[in-house]
């Protein structure tokens, strides 16, 4: 086996490489998050170590919650680093933003659900949750 063919990858072991589905590796393809996929003279998908690079990078982004469209955009900023510093920053300052309100939204529901779950514990006659959403029910 030559070493070029060594560097090629079927889509079944891109799966299990990266542990994506074979789905969503045609999918990605399909959104352009992956560039056209070389195939075989019998029509198979054949990954090189660029595009296990980029898919990687895909599944880094999307750990840190940027959209698909929003690592597409990524995507393109990584191809042209010099000119994509200032791009990538507002594009993740952003997403910062987002996680800090998302933060403080499930802060503001953990302190009501403790509240809730220790007023319903403390008491002996039913719980007050379910009596406060009825009587929000029946009024509305």
């Amino acid at each position: 086996m030559s070493d070029h063919h060594q560097s090629r990858f079927r889509i079944g072991e891109v799966a299990r490489l990266t542990g994506l589905s074979v789905d969503t590796l045609r999918y990605y393809e399909k959104i352009k998050l992956l560039r056209p996929v070389g195939r075989s003279l019998s029509g198979v998908r054949l990954y090189d170590r660029h595009d296990l690079s980029r898919l990687r990078f895909v599944q880094r982004a999307k750990a840190m919650n940027f959209s698909l469209e929003e690592i597409a955009r990524l995507l393109e900023m990584r191809e042209d680093p010099q000119h994509a510093r200032d791009e990538v920053r507002e594009l993740t300052h952003q997403k910062l933003a987002e996680v800090e309100n998302q933060m403080k939204s499930l802060e503001t529901l953990r302190r009501e659900l403790t509240l809730l779950v220790n007023l319903c514990h403390a008491t002996r006659d039913g719980c007050p949750i379910i009596e406060d959403l009825d009587v929000h029910s029946k009024s509305g």
